[in-house]
């Protein structure tokens, strides 16, 4: 005989870009704002690292671009991750951010291991880039880095505030790059370029290896956080009824929304608090903000059904 199944959704009312709808559409038009934004200035950094000569913007293109496609892709994702759960897509359409995540660490690999290549080919015949122009560029990389912050600084969700952070942590990059241009326009260091751009692009690669990796672990399900994990198993047994558990599973659907299951042993003689022991797990795990629970109640005895396999 197989036990009472236990079903409680969570969903979580700080974090994301769809909780309320007056909220989402600040937010998302903030999101915009930026996207266009960065996507504009991509691509004059672009043109002005060919035309100034310089790898150092050619590689931080290679980033902002980075930045445009995550932005861009969280937005359009986000938005079919709104969609209703149906009979093929049975918890939505959360996931396939993952999918974005994949496609933009790629291409910032491929942009990075070209920029690499042309950086290590100036160190070995160094080339005087056109410092002024790179001056120039510089300092319109910290007015649009910053813009683009201040228009973030009031958002409350989670991409917000992490994005906010990643713009000033570009601007910072480009008062590198404004101070090597300066550097460049005394002493002709032409070496300084490549070097710089063999830098940004090994600082990027190492950011894009741990998104790659974070992004594959959640592909195959693995617990997204430890510490949730360990939070939720003692929530569990905090319920007096509660005396074991297995077959105990915590995975993420996208790196914010959590998912987990187990199979609960309680104790003889609740058979009739059936309700009071649904409404005390339900206490005790609301405050970990899961996207949805599924607990399977076995009582004492009784074989699981997941053992006669």
């Amino acid at each position: 005989m197989m036990g009472p199944t236990l079903s409680c959704f969570f969903y979580k009312h700080h974090m994301g870009l769809h909780h309320h709808h007056d909220h989402d559409d600040t937010s998302e038009k903030r999101l915009w704002t930026v996207f266009l934004l960065n996507g504009l200035f991509t691509l004059i950094e672009f043109v002005g690292g060919y035309l100034t000569q310089s790898t150092a913007i050619m590689a931080d293109a290679i980033h902002d671009l980075g930045d445009t496609l995550s932005i861009g892709s969280a937005l359009i994702l986000n938005r079919l991750g709104a969609r209703a759960s149906n009979a093929k897509f049975t918890y939505g359409y959360r996931r396939l951010s993952l999918f974005g995540a994949l496609i933009n660490a790629i291409i910032l690999t491929v942009g990075c291991v070209w920029i690499l290549s042309e950086a290590l080919e100036r160190l070995a015949q160094p080339i005087i880039p056109n410092a002024m122009g790179m001056l120039y560029l510089a300092l319109l990389g910290v007015i649009v880095n910053a813009a683009a912050a201040f228009r973030l600084r009031a958002g409350k969700t989670l991409n917000e505030k992490v994005l906010n952070w990643h713009l000033l942590e570009d601007m910072f990059g480009w008062i590198v790059v404004l101070i090597a241009s300066i550097v460049l326009m005394f002493h002709e260091l032409a070496w300084l370029d490549p070097a710089l751009s063999v830098g940004f692009s090994l600082f990027i690669l190492f950011n894009v290896a741990k998104l790659l990796w974070q992004t594959l672990k959640l592909f195959a399900q693995s617990v997204p956080d430890l510490e949730l994990a360990d939070k939720l198993r003692d929530s569990l047994l905090s319920v007096p009824a509660v005396k074991g558990i297995h077959h105990f599973h915590l995975w993420s659907l996208d790196g914010e929304r959590h998912v987990a299951s187990a199979h609960l042993e309680v104790a003889s003689g609740v058979h009739d608090d059936y309700d009071e022991l649904k409404h005390m797990i339900s206490a005790a795990v609301a405050p970990l903000e899961l996207f949805h629970t599924t607990f399977e109640i076995e009582y004492p005895g009784e074989t699981c059904r997941n053992n006669t396999h």
